[in-house]
């Protein structure tokens, strides 16, 4: 058994085999995501795997992100492994942690701590994390089955249903093509959002300009008649698996009888339906401990279920990691 850590030491054809194979697969081990990743200025893609006699059994893809000017970016660097590590079925705990261990080793230098965020259930192997140093903190996900377009209305509340009648007849328009003026508008919206609500750092707007190039990324843009943006949501999509909605916004407050955020969370949803994803993923509805937390009730408004597959963090600078996350609640009070 060895790690690699190089991605040209990795056999594609295996890679592209546990895709189809893990029980715990998303879009963002494949390929496709860490070529995205590798393809942005201001992160550091990585990948990590170990396999045995031959056979790969684990990988993980992810990226180091930091934030600000210099001072700001040494204490935020952290990994973020979306989605959680791509496991083989029958991966052995001595593997699992084999793999575990190199990701550490590999990342030590680079980040504060490292974080998985679980899409899919990894309670079979928590054992194995804790034993490695990755704590587990619990942490709520909304995902829609989309079986059917029937089985998705039949599980809107009443108040969606409401929002999507009364939009359709106001003329609310969902475009799927937008144009780089649309895409800066979106951007502009959800720049906004995040500083004045969600409090966190948005991605650069390279991020969203060469996401729209993928294959896999569908962009659903919420216009009223007259083709005015009011609000959108960018989504990837991973065959036979999920649409997972990568980030979301609308001006609901000046435009209520369109609901924007509404009807554009809506036709991503209708769009798995309609072409065989058999799960819509919110990627997060926040922690069991946020009390009110409105987006959560936003989400679970659309019929979906509410999953707490939560997160694995591994803490490489315990001191760096208490600094930041200090600074992290005086900037949101601020």
């Amino acid at each position: 058994m060895k790690s690699l850590i190089e991605i040209q030491d990795i056999d594609k054809s295996q890679w592209d085999a546990l895709i189809q194979s893990s029980p715990v697969a998303t879009w963002f081990q494949t390929q496709e995501a860490f070529g995205f990743f590798d393809s942005l200025s201001f992160m550091e893609a990585f990948v990590v795997v170990v396999e045995s006699e031959g056979k790969l059994k684990g990988l993980v893809v992810g990226y180091v992100q930091k934030d600000g000017g210099r001072l700001k970016q040494f204490l935020s660097r952290r990994a973020v492994i979306l989605g959680g590590p791509l496991l083989a079925d029958d991966i052995s705990d001595e593997e699992l942690a084999t793999l575990l261990n190199a990701l550490k080793d590999r990342l030590k230098r680079k980040a504060i701590f490292i974080e998985t965020r679980n899409f899919n259930d990894y309670s079979r192997w928590q054992s194995v994390f804790e034993s490695c140093g990755f704590a587990y903190e619990p942490h709520y996900n909304v995902q829609i089955e989309t079986t059917s377009t029937e089985a998705v209305n039949g599980r809107l509340d009443r108040n969606r249903r409401r929002n999507i009648k009364k939009a359709t007849e106001n003329g609310l328009a969902i475009d799927e093509n937008p144009t780089k003026a649309d895409m800066a508008k979106f951007y502009a919206m959800l720049d906004g959002l995040f500083r004045t609500k969600v409090k966190s750092p948005l991605y650069p707007y390279e991020f969203f300009e060469k996401l729209r190039a993928l294959p896999s990324s569908r962009f659903f843009m919420a216009k009223n008649a007259e083709g005015e943006l009011l609000g959108g949501i960018v989504c990837v999509v991973m065959e036979g698996r999920a649409v997972y909605a990568w980030a979301a916004c609308g001006d609901d407050q000046n435009h209520r009888s369109l609901s924007p955020s509404v009807m554009s969370n809506y036709a991503g949803i209708c769009h798995a339906a309609e072409n065989g994803y058999p799960r819509f993923d919110f990627m997060g509805a926040g922690k069991p401990d946020d009390g009110g937390y409105g987006v959560r009730d936003f989400k679970l408004k659309f019929g979906g279920e509410l999953v707490e597959h939560g997160r694995f963090i591994h803490v490489c600078n315990p001191v760096l990691f208490s600094l930041g996350k200090l600074g992290v609640k005086i900037m949101k009070k601020l």
